[in-house]
């Protein structure tokens, strides 16, 4: 029956999602575009099979196939029309281009026939998307819609993991072809060389400060994820993650050191710094977790003094691109967990005290500090983690805010914490959207800043429309907190460009039907969180910030003390008055009073 449903001929647009049958797909997001009105009608042929996830802006569609590859493994699909389509998604491609996700995005394309005369809405994809994607390419031939969609799929899976973007012409999709469905195609993951653990094995037997650093997104399982634990824990190694990787080691554990990304704890730093063996298993060794490429000395990456550097990357052209390791090993993550977890576990590590050291540096930098105000973000956040599923989903957009979970919340094994590794802001709410409806029975808290929300907040009606119910924490500072602290830095005192001015969030959902809360006091956001979960409803709690506590370790008045102390003559004999670095957080704390002088209890 199937062979003869195969030799029919079909059209390109039912080809097309036939291809995506075939290859296993289960989710695709989009927004609809005349392009692909015949993709459309395909998908409504295998509606059955494939749940179309109709969203109301294409960076919102993109991030949410991005955070369902994250947490399926599987090439996220996403759907755009031609033009200015195709470039409101671009930032999701550059997403899953560093993040190394798997995605492919199919872009609406012209009738061929008009190439090259600027047609409306014309773009040539494989000039816009080369240095984004990981391969481009157009379907111009019904017939090689099966060849070229499989391949796309290989592309996005293999070595480094990364999206492909495939477009599809107009005429196309009306052509009628008699070709046969082509599936994924079998193929063993890259295992360790016979030679690889036994040296790695003696090369940390030699060391006497190790320091492992966990990377990478949709590569690992969770097989591969309780895999490299065991091994770790075993032979009592540090373990740090590499940025916005919490939920590849559980943060409670006693070997969990911290993060190496943006925001890092400076003794984490300084100690990996002084490490003799740096085990980078999955990470690339990029801007972030190498502390912007300072972390080891790039022209002593080979001497004798210089510390090792183990590196396992399943794409041996990025082994070594940043610093050239002692050992390389090109092997998926799961395949070498696996391994290294049969390998006899050292005995009497001489590097336990320096295990407990770091660990002891995690526990501290963890612990939260007395803040000015009634509300302490850090208390607040660890009594919230107390209350939340063991298999809570964490999403976070990018920002200053992004760094208050990232030091005093501990993402437990179990838990999944999805980020963009680039700073895309605009990706914390789609990506809870996505990760609710890929996995609706698990609960998805969103962290995401006042400035990130506004910029895709509006796909909160596809959770409405999809019937599902994230929960959003809005961070609402009144500013685009992270370039003001840049600019505080910098330009001590001249704000310019940063100030924000916004509406009541909590209004903001409730006009679409879902479930409010303003949280001003550190006692009150563990009952907003409980009563939104509880309301079964999209939810959104504002969690109004203090403007003057720009980072968490940092007011805006001492870092236009240290930017002018910095800035004066060496020979200068008086410091900058009090007073005029108080004022700016006078009136910060002024316009927290006006704003909060009618508190809305929910």
């Amino acid at each position: 029956m199937a062979e003869a449903k195969r030799a029919q001929a079909r059209p390109g647009g039912k080809l097309l999602a036939d291809a995506l049958v075939a290859q296993g797909c289960s989710h695709v997001f989009c927004v609809p575009g005349e392009s692909y009105l015949d993709l459309l009608d395909g998908l409504y042929a295998v509606r059955n099979r494939i749940q179309l996830v109709t969203c109301r802006f294409e960076a919102g569609a993109v991030h949410m196939a991005e955070a369902h590859a994250k947490l399926t493994g599987r090439p996220g699909v996403a759907i755009v029309t031609s033009g200015p389509g195709a470039c409101h998604a671009a930032i999701g491609v550059h997403v899953a281009f560093q993040d190394s996700t798997p995605l492919v995005l199919l872009v609406g394309q012209i009738p061929f026939e008009e190439t090259d005369r600027e047609s409306f809405q014309e773009v040539d994809y494989r000039k816009m998307f080369a240095p984004l994607a990981k391969w481009v390419t157009q379907i111009d031939d019904a017939r090689r819609i099966p060849e070229l969609m499989a391949h796309a799929f290989d592309v996005a899976t293999s070595g480094r993991p990364g999206p492909v973007v495939v477009a599809i012409s107009e005429e196309m999709q009306k052509e009628l072809a008699t070709v046969p469905d082509i599936g994924p195609a079998h193929v063993l993951p890259p295992h360790p060389a016979p030679e690889a653990l036994p040296q790695l094995m003696e090369m940390l037997e030699q060391a006497k400060r190790p320091l492992a650093v966990l990377g990478g997104g949709a590569c690992w399982t969770a097989e591969g994820r309780g895999a490299i634990r065991d091994w770790l824990v075993g032979n009592d190694i540090p373990v740090a993650v590499s940025f916005r990787r919490q939920g590849l080691f559980d943060g409670t554990n006693h070997n969990f050191v911290g993060d190496l990304g943006v925001g890092a704890d400076a003794t984490l730093v300084a100690k990996a710094k002084e490490s003799d063996l740096f085990l980078a298993i999955g990470t690339r060794m990029g801007e972030p977790v190498s502390q912007g490429y300072t972390l080891f000395d790039l022209a002593e990456a080979s001497g004798p003094s210089a510390t090792k550097i183990v590196q396992v990357y399943p794409d041996q052209a990025e082994i070594g691109r940043v610093y050239r390791p002692a050992l390389g090993i090109v092997s998926d993550v799961n395949a070498f967990a696996l391994a290294a977890r049969n390998m006899e576990p050292l005995r009497r590590p001489a590097w336990s005290g320096w295990t407990r050291e770091l660990r002891a540096a995690r526990v501290a930098q963890a612990k939260a500090p007395q803040y000015d105000g009634p509300l302490n973000l850090a208390v607040a956040l660890q009594e919230l983690e107390k209350v939340l599923p063991a298999d809570t989903i964490y999403t976070t957009d990018a920002g200053n805010f992004a760094t208050w979970p990232t030091r005093f919340m501990h993402v437990k094994e179990g838990q999944d914490f999805l980020g963009p590794t680039n700073g895309a802001m605009g990706y914390g709410v789609p990506a809870a959207i996505g990760a609710k409806i890929t996995s609706p029975e698990r609960t998805v808290v969103c962290f995401v800043g006042d400035g990130g929300f506004l910029m895709t907040g509006q796909e909160l009606a596809t959770a409405f429309h999809h019937s599902v119910a994230p929960i959003i924490l809005v961070f609402n500072n009144q500013m685009y907190g992270t370039i003001r602290m840049h600019q505080e830095k910098t330009y001590p005192g001249r704000v310019s460009g940063t100030a924000l001015t916004n509406p009541d969030f909590a209004k903001f959902i409730e006009a679409y039907g879902g479930h409010g809360e303003i949280v001003e006091k550190t006692e009150e956001l563990v009952p907003a969180v409980k009563r939104a979960i509880a309301s079964g409803k999209p939810a959104l709690v504002e969690v109004r910030t203090n403007p003057e506590q720009i980072t968490n370790r940092a007011t805006v008045a001492q870092l236009r003390a240290q930017a002018t102390a910095a800035a004066a003559p060496a020979t200068a004999e008086a410091a900058p008055k009090p007073a005029k670095a108080k004022e700016p957080a006078q009136a910060a704390r002024a316009a927290t009073t006006s704003r909060s002088a009618t508190p809305r209890k929910r």
